[in-house]
């Protein structure tokens, strides 16, 4: 397959964790990133250091929940680079609770972030794909949880079951303007946001720490072992080289054998 020259990528999230990974990847592989964060330091930074490596990064503020901030932060990547051809939506937050104590800001916070953020991401970046049928590749960070449900995760699971359905259509209308789309699944990944979660579970499952890694966490893995932010990346990278639409529309699942399609 052929290398990511050429191309430019938006992926949201992308000052840590996940995203970053991504963008370092793409960017060894020849691609332009746009590292979008709602913390322009921390995506000043990781560009930077993209940057400093021989890579080609600029950084964005966005705010995925803001449409107006959305839109402007990938009309600056079509200014900075020309084009766009690659969406990453990766931003995410977790809060875990019961259902019946679960806030309805908290849900809403939640289901904004992810699954309307993956909606106003999705079309800014069409805008710019369908110019002409230029075409390009969407591709969201859903979950194991986009298949599966865990207690306590309510919100999450909802919001990750709807970007399932948004690639599914978005494969389908993109089409005819040479669009693909994607939703990547992973297991527990190691990230900040999954460290925050450990404590947590620990405390309202009344379980040790070493238990929610083992006994939750990890238990339906064919090997008890984390997945990564590198398999992650790679599961990107080759969905973003693979040269046509017969792969379109698909969720891909990286999780240690914890959930199997």
């Amino acid at each position: 397959m052929a290398s990511l020259d050429g191309k430019v990528a938006l992926i949201t999230g992308a000052a840590s964790g996940l995203g970053k990974a991504i963008a370092e990847l793409y960017a060894k592989n020849g691609a332009a990133v746009a590292i979008a964060d709602i913390n322009q330091q921390a995506a000043d930074a990781a560009a930077a250091e993209i940057n400093a490596a021989g890579g080609k990064a600029i950084g964005v503020a966005m705010d995925v929940t803001d449409e107006a901030a959305v839109d402007a932060g990938t009309d600056k990547v079509v200014a900075e680079f020309g084009h766009l051809d690659i969406l990453i939506s990766n931003a995410g937050i977790q809060i875990i609770n019961p259902i019946d104590q679960f806030s309805y800001a908290d849900w809403k916070k939640m289901l904004a972030i992810h699954l309307d953020g993956g909606f106003l991401t999705t079309r800014a970046a069409l805008k710019h794909m369908y110019k002409g049928d230029r075409g390009g590749i969407v591709i969201y960070m859903g979950s194991v949880h986009s298949h599966e449900a865990s207690k306590l995760k309510s919100a999450y699971v909802a919001a990750k079951h709807g970007l399932l359905g948004l690639a599914r259509t978005l494969a389908k209308e993109g089409a005819a303007h040479n669009v693909r789309s994607h939703v990547i699944c992973p297991g527990f990944v190691r990230t900040p946001l999954v460290e925050k979660q450990i404590p947590e579970q620990a405390k309202e499952l009344k379980i040790t720490e070493d238990e929610v890694i083992k006994n939750v966490m990890l238990k339906d893995t064919v090997d008890g072992v984390f997945t990564t932010v590198d398999d992650i990346a790679q599961t990107a990278l080759y969905l973003a080289m693979f040269p046509s639409a017969a792969l379109t529309g698909q969720s891909i699942v990286v999780s240690h054998g914890w959930y199997m399609q």
